[in-house]
């Protein structure tokens, strides 16, 4: 029996820029599945190479997010778990752009210098699905080259501890805008509840992003994405954890790079030890077997995920195997 799908897209007045401060625009209960639509991450304003970005979307409204979903019965010191069954690219095109003062490799307010700006300028990606492809077209010549189409959402999280709002161009212990290629189909992401309800959203997908999100922008599209969604009941979760069928995996976000680096490395091996490994043992493994991806360094915050392969790991039902009886949803519905 295939299960009832939920479906919604936000009108452009319900899209929300932050990660609490919001009322819920809809209340969900666990089990249920989702078909989110979300806009990208310059709210579908940038449709051409003739566009300015700057006179297009006007700070702070970029990076809107679908949400935020009350789930019933989330209580704060429970873990949310989301697993993310499906994501598909909404339109047939994508966007890039460079901005004068943002991203990893110009002078911002952080990073000051004398040097020029850069000149503003946007890209339009042509989507293949059929192919699983980008057409990338440099704007000085005539060379073409395609990439693969990479969809994963850069931003899913919670609300915050109660009386914060973040901004969704942060990314930090509740998740938020980690721009992490792992929040992809097949993935569960977990996150601490930190108020009643959860208040979970989503949004910034990414047809394409190299690691660090070096111009500070990645491919952005908008997407149609499936997911469900589990409670944990008295778990808590210090700051995202990631579950695919062959890894599990943390997220450490902040300023400096190498303390994201040591955040989501202490807490992978935390969440080796629940294995029953020891401290030293985990810490030994962790060393030798992780791979570590940056997700962006370029945000307010900057992220970090480390991960192991589960083949290197004593059997363990992780997060009391939640994916695993999660992922069992996707393989009966029609995707």
């Amino acid at each position: 029996m295939t299960p009832n799908i939920k479906r919604f897209a936000p009108t452009p007045d319900q899209l929300v820029y932050t990660f609490g401060g919001n009322p819920p625009i809809m209340t969900i209960e666990a089990g249920e599945i989702l078909e989110l639509f979300t806009e990208d991450a310059l709210g579908g304003n940038v449709r051409s190479a003739e566009d300015v970005p700057a006179e297009k979307v006007k700070y702070p409204y970029i990076n809107p997010q679908t949400g935020p979903f009350f789930v019933n019965g989330a209580e704060p010191g429970d873990t949310l778990a989301i697993h993310l069954l499906d994501i598909h690219p909404a339109r047939d095109w994508g966007v890039s752009t460079i901005s004068p003062l943002f991203g990893a490799l110009v002078g911002t307010k952080q990073t000051a210098n004398l040097q020029g700006a850069l000149p503003e300028r946007v890209w339009l990606y042509d989507v293949d699905s059929k192919a699983g492809q980008l057409i990338f077209r440099a704007l000085d010549s005539d060379f073409t080259t395609r990439l693969p189409l990479d969809l994963f959402l850069g931003t899913i999280g919670v609300a915050p501890p109660p009386f914060e709002v973040r901004s969704a161009l942060v990314p930090d212990t509740f998740g938020g805008n980690m721009d992490s290629h792992e929040v992809r189909a097949g993935t569960t992401v977990y996150l601490g509840v930190n108020v009643p309800g959860a208040l979970f959203s989503i949004g910034d997908g990414h047809y394409a992003m190299g690691d660090g999100e070096i111009c500070g922008v990645a491919v952005e599209g908008a997407t149609n994405t499936l997911l469900t969604v589990e409670l944990l009941k008295k778990v808590e979760c210090m700051w995202p954890r990631l579950e695919n069928d062959d890894e599990i995996m943390v997220a450490g976000s902040a300023r400096p790079l190498e303390d994201a680096v040591r955040i989501a490395h202490t807490q992978l091996v935390h969440w080796v030890m629940e294995s029953g490994l020891s401290l030293t043992d985990s810490y030994q493994l962790v060393s030798q077997a992780a791979t570590t991806r940056i997700g962006n360094v370029v945000d307010p915050n900057y992220t970090v995920v480390a991960k192991i392969a589960k083949r290197y790991l004593p059997l363990h039902d992780w997060m009391m195997g939640t994916h695993r009886k999660l992922r069992e949803i996707g393989q009966i519905i029609e995707i």
